[in-house]
């Protein structure tokens, strides 16, 4: 009698624990994700705000956590940033902010590095509330741009992933300082 009320009691307790991950806003995001049959750790998370709207809630995975933006920026290494849209948002804005963060981040960036991120641009949809949008970097490949699950293609390169990376954690990150410290892990 003992024994099964100890089974119901854990069995109750196991359904009534919080799931587990990091939680910014109403998402939820996963501790840990398998990208490329390797598995990555949630280093942050933050949301994205604009006057006083929450645009998205993204988080950053990498193989080894790190709350400096340099370590991770160097790290040659499968790295997934991912953006849960909370309201809509078209395209043009979508690519601008691309367009902005290069310029802000990379300000020697080549032609070939605008180049591709003119074709980030280009394959941007607009984005509805509960949609997601994830940049997958694999150094043996490059970064694969997922829009609501749909492989829009892949960018070869670090340097880009760099780029696009530093668009959220480089010195002037897009969506301001307080984001950038949540994709750390420093708050």
């Amino acid at each position: 009698m003992i024994r099964k009320y100890i089974l119901i009691c854990l069995f109750v307790l196991c359904l009534s624990s919080p799931a587990s991950g990091g939680q910014i806003g109403d998402v939820t995001l996963p501790d840990q994700i398998t990208e490329g049959g390797l598995g990555l750790t949630l280093n942050g998370l933050a949301m994205r705000t604009f006057t006083f709207f929450d645009v998205y809630a993204a988080g950053l995975y990498v193989a080894t956590p790190s709350t400096d933006a340099g370590t991770i920026l160097a790290a040659d290494a499968p790295r997934v940033m991912t953006m849960h849209f909370l309201r809509k948002v078209e395209a043009e804005k979508i690519a601008n902010a691309w367009q902005e963060g290069l310029v802000a981040n990379t300000p020697a960036a080549d032609a070939s590095l605008k180049d591709r991120f003119a074709q980030l641009a280009a394959w941007m949809e607009t984005m509805d509330k509960g949609e997601k949008l994830d940049c997958a970097y694999d150094p043996t490949s490059g970064t694969t741009i997922r829009v609501r699950g749909q492989v829009k293609g892949v960018i070869a390169g670090k340097d880009f992933n760099d780029a696009l990376l530093a668009c959220w954690i480089g010195p002037k990150p897009g969506p301001g300082d307080k984001f950038k410290a949540g994709i750390l892990g420093q708050r």
